[in-house]
């Protein structure tokens, strides 16, 4: 492993990459001691900010550096060592060092980017979970922001079925955000890995967070949007994808809705329009061993036969989110037995609330049995 002094170091360089360090390695003959040395750095081109730090460090930012990755057992690692992820070193503008926290194999696993609104609807959130949850019993590591909505829906998922899934986060790890996910941050350290390119003590900042998206893509074959709006995050972490050379997938949804747009645009730009998560796989080219996603995928069971009047109300509920009028109209149903039938749909996780009174299904609604 490189000298941590060294790592903390280069992490804390504004604007320093991956492709300057192996320039500094190469100008120092292989020797990473030598990387910072005078002579060193001046026969390679770095951004001015980034020489000045170099050649004048923090000293008190490099000692509590070090005092808090060796209490808290993160790991940092240098571009240039093996245990750095390859499908992020192949990215223009890697980071130079990553602080993990967790598993470097789970970091080093064939991953999926899964990314999507922080205000999902429930049914997004579902199918989020779901998909996670089907690949990463294939052996894909989930990997996401972190973020609420669909980034913690897609790492739950994976969890849930008992897999990898890797956070890379827009804060240093000694802080973790949003806070209402340090539960599930700590989960996802458990069985994956926490992962940043910031060194401690650097707190939420709103440069950072599309900054990290490269990162994201970069570790993965591919990127799944799941529900996004026209300008969402996830499109950034989308172009990334793109521009890295990684496939990119979209899960298309109702075209009245706000959060279909940004995947409607990503489809209309060349993204793989995806309905099923075996649909994935094969574009990516990953070689996987349980063949019952393609054989039962999670949204195509047998389905069992409903009572005649859920059918109707299910049926009238369609694929976007209405009203108890609108419901009313379509199925012929009083408003009384309506809201009686709702309540228990959404009990079994049928349907659910929407904003402004609306109901609407969430996925495998006609699969369940209504007695």
């Amino acid at each position: 492993m490189a000298n941590a002094s060294l790592c903390h170091r280069l992490a804390r360089a504004p604007g320093l990459t991956a492709e300057h360090v192996r320039a500094l390695v190469a100008e120092a003959g292989g020797d990473t001691d030598r990387l910072c040395e005078p002579s060193v750095l001046a026969r390679v081109e770095l951004p001015p900010a980034a020489r000045r730090s170099l050649a004048a460090p923090d000293r008190a930012a490099l000692r509590a550096d070090l005092e808090w990755c060796a209490a808290s057992g993160v790991q940092s690692i240098l571009c240039t060592e093996a245990a750095y992820p390859a499908q992020l070193a192949a990215i223009r503008g890697a980071p130079p060092v990553l602080y993990v926290l967790g598993s470097l194999e789970a970091l080093c696993a064939p991953q999926l980017a899964m990314v999507g609104s922080r205000t999902p609807t429930p049914a997004g959130r579902a199918i989020a979970r779901e998909f996670a949850s089907a690949l990463a019993r294939c052996g894909l590591a989930i990997t996401s922001g972190l973020a609420v909505g669909i980034d913690a829906a897609s790492h739950q998922g994976a969890l849930e079925a008992g897999g990898r899934t890797v956070a890379v986060l827009g804060t240093g790890l000694d802080w973790i955000y949003p806070s209402e996910n340090r539960a599930l941050a700590r989960r996802i350290r458990d069985s994956g890995a926490l992962v940043s390119e910031f060194p401690p003590r650097t707190r939420p900042q709103r440069q950072n967070f599309p900054r990290r998206n490269r990162i994201i893509s970069g570790l993965a074959l591919g990127t799944l949007v799941v529900e996004a709006t026209a300008d969402s995050g996830s499109l950034i972490t989308a172009r990334c994808a793109g521009e890295q050379g990684r496939e990119v997938f979209a899960i298309p949804g109702p075209i009245r809705s706000p959060l279909s747009r940004g995947c409607h645009k990503l489809i209309r730009d060349g993204a793989h329009l995806i309905e099923a998560p075996a649909e994935v796989l094969p574009e990516i080219q990953f070689e996987y061993i349980n063949q019952e996603l393609n054989n039962n995928p999670p949204d195509s069971p047998a389905a069992p036969a409903l009572d005649k009047e859920y059918e109707m109300l299910l049926d009238a509920l369609g694929f976007e989110p209405v009203t108890l009028d609108t419901l009313v109209a379509r199925s012929g149903l009083s408003g009384e037995s309506i809201a009686s039938m709702l309540l228990i749909l959404e009990l079994r996780g049928c349907v659910a609330p929407y904003p402004g009174g609306c109901y609407g299904r969430l996925a495998m609604t006609t699969k369940q049995t209504i007695k």
